[in-house]
């Protein structure tokens, strides 16, 4: 997470994200931020992650990299979407 000013260390808060059609509201705990050049890298740790969300935020994140990995894909992607 990018943020201007860092949060404390083990806040537990929500974090609300879209990743593809996936969309992920969570309780998270912060983990000790990290100076960038323009703010604060700060990582969190989910907190009870039901199977399902984990399931479904795997499967998006491994969507995402083979997209990443592979242009012409996403291009397919939305063709066929498209000849549904």
């Amino acid at each position: 997470m990018h943020l201007e000013k860092p949060l404390d260390e083990k806040l537990q808060v929500e974090v609300i994200f879209h990743l593809n059609e996936t969309t992920v509201r969570q309780k998270a705990e912060m983990m000790f931020p990290m100076w960038a050049t323009q703010g604060w890298l700060q990582p969190f740790r989910f907190i009870d992650l039901p199977e399902a969300t984990k399931t479904a935020l795997e499967a998006s994140l491994a969507q995402f990299v083979q997209r990443l990995q592979d242009p012409s894909s996403q291009a397919s992607s939305k063709a066929a979407a498209a000849n549904r």
